[in-house]
């Protein structure tokens, strides 16, 4: 845990230097200072910055993670339904033959910038809190809100991958704090302070929903009700007071009025329609504040000119097994409609090119690739997506069928997001508790596949899925699309090699480790 640490504060006051007000500003860092944070933190102005740097902090998802990856990767490569076609990373390629072990630098980036995000708002909270008059309350309580948001959403990514972790709510300014080599603390605790820091934000004045970049009242809720359907599965096993939690958070995004599915799947990848409609929270990026999303390279085909980048690396990309498992007529499968491609154009803007496989149009930006008459600009302006309304629906379906059963409710969240794909839903009174989980579960996987959900699905339903039989099984033994038997060990990651060896009080891995 020490070089995580060590620089805490120097990092959290370099990044809380990127002055902003809005999307694009924020957007746009600024050369840091030698400031301290006691002369920083002395008006209501500096309030905002400290809070955009923990904004800035998400961006780590695009962070580079050696030759040809991201971090981004880690997520989609262990949810079974991702391959590589490109064999030139080893850590990558151990992710996704569940080979990896803590000297994975996936997992030791993951794990240094969650923690990163944290401590700037951990700054933010206790600075904030402690700003002098004059400042009006309402202004400090929003800002605050902000941060405690964030700090949730850090977290809930850690308690998931790791488990039991190190809990630390406050800033570190001495190398003999505790807080520098901290032992881990137990799930529950850590669940229990992401419910906190949620609730809190949920009273903080945040608006209903935020076309800006930064958090709404409607994310807060969204993340709330993801933390309490994850409290009901495992490994805390909750069960039916946290499904029913899960249920009514979800629906109170649902019929807030604020948020809807775009009427097509091209919608979601619109650079007009970041942070709007369907996008409830996002990874901001901004092509004129310089702050490229590098992801597109990395989910092409590795085949030279196919669009205007001038390199397509291919080492995301669908199993096929799992692009064969939609339903028939499924729109998601519509080639550059839905979520998948089958043919693009050379250059980006030439002649139609067919490819030998599927390839992920979820996150596709024309104008960067390029289209028929118009050249790619090789740069993508688009957000990264971090919670949809599609999920929603999704958690409000799944967590209220296990309290009643299938409900008209229940019913027309899934038929939303099946009358969109131009499916036929099954209607009240022709399906069962345990049909109607099973379906919800599968729409959960076609409809949210590569967005970093998948995996944590699996884990919190220890389930996973078999394209060729379109079931569920257990996880523990059961093989993913890609071949992989799962052990009990991949329940959990492995603790960062480096930290374990440098902090004595982490003492024990995660089991099979």
């Amino acid at each position: 845990m020490n070089n995580i640490h060590k620089n805490i504060k120097v990092l959290a006051m370099s990044a809380a230097l990127i002055v902003a007000a809005g999307c694009s500003d924020f957007l746009d860092e600024k050369d840091p200072t030698n400031m301290s944070p006691d002369t920083f933190f002395t008006l209501p102005e500096h309030a905002e910055p400290v809070v955009n740097a923990t904004y800035e902090n998400l961006r780590f998802f695009s962070g580079g993670a050696g030759i040809f990856s991201q971090n981004f990767q880690l997520l989609d490569a262990l949810s079974g339904i991702a391959r590589t076609e490109t064999a030139q990373n080893s850590d990558l390629n151990n992710l996704y033959g569940f080979s990896y072990t803590g000297d994975n630098l996936h997992l030791s980036q993951w794990w240094r910038e969650l923690y990163e995000g944290i401590a700037n708002a951990n700054l933010a909270i206790d600075k904030i809190t402690n700003i002098p008059p004059p400042y009006n309350e309402s202004d400090r309580t929003l800002w605050l809100g902000h941060a405690h948001f964030l700090r949730a959403l850090h977290y809930f990514y850690l308690v998931r991958l790791w488990g039991d972790v190190p809990l630390i709510t406050k800033p570190v300014y001495s190398t003999s704090s505790p807080d520098l080599f901290p032992a881990r603390s137990s799930a529950q605790s850590v669940y229990d302070q992401i419910v906190s820091d949620l609730q809190f934000a949920e009273t903080s004045g945040l608006p209903a929903k935020d076309e800006s970049g930064r958090t709404s009242l409607g994310a807060v809720k969204s993340l709330l009700a993801n933390v309490y359907l994850t409290m009901a599965g495992f490994p805390l096993n909750k069960g039916t007071e946290y499904y029913q939690k899960a249920a009514d958070k979800a629906n109170e995004v649902i019929t807030s009025g604020s948020y809807n599915l775009f009427p097509t799947y091209n919608d979601l990848h619109l650079r007009a329609n970041k942070n709007k409609t369907e996008h409830i929270f996002m990874v901001q990026y901004s092509v004129s504040a310089n702050v490229d999303n590098g992801m597109q390279p990395l989910l092409h085909p590795n085949i030279k000119d196919m669009s205007a980048y001038g390199t397509e690396i291919g080492t995301t990309v669908p199993t096929v097994p799992f692009y064969n498992s939609y339903e028939p007529g499924d729109k998601r499968t519509t080639d550059q409609q839905g979520y998948f491609y089958t043919s693009y154009y050379l250059g980006g803007n030439g002649t139609t090119y067919q490819l030998n496989a599927p390839y992920i149009f979820k996150h596709f930006d024309r104008e960067a690739n390029g289209f028929p008459g118009t050249g790619g600009s090789g740069r993508s302006d688009l957000n990264w997506p971090l919670i949809r309304f599609a999920e929603v629906l999704l958690t409000y379906a799944e967590a209220q069928n296990e309290i009643t059963g299938p409900t008209a409710a229940t019913i027309d969240a899934v038929k939303r997001i099946r009358d969109r794909a131009g499916l036929t839903t099954p209607t009240l009174g022709s399906i069962s508790k345990d049909d109607f989980r099973t379906l919800v579960w599968r729409e959960r996987w076609h409809e949210l596949c590569y967005e970093g959900i998948t995996f944590f699905d699996m884990l919190r339903l220890r389930k996973v899925y078999n394209e060729a039989t379109n079931t569920f099984a257990n996880f523990v033994g059961g093989t993913t699309g890609t071949g992989i038997t799962l052990q009990e060990k991949h329940l959990l990651l492995p603790l960062p090699a480096a930290d374990f060896r440098n902090n004595p009080n982490l003492k024990t891995d995660n089991p099979g480790w």
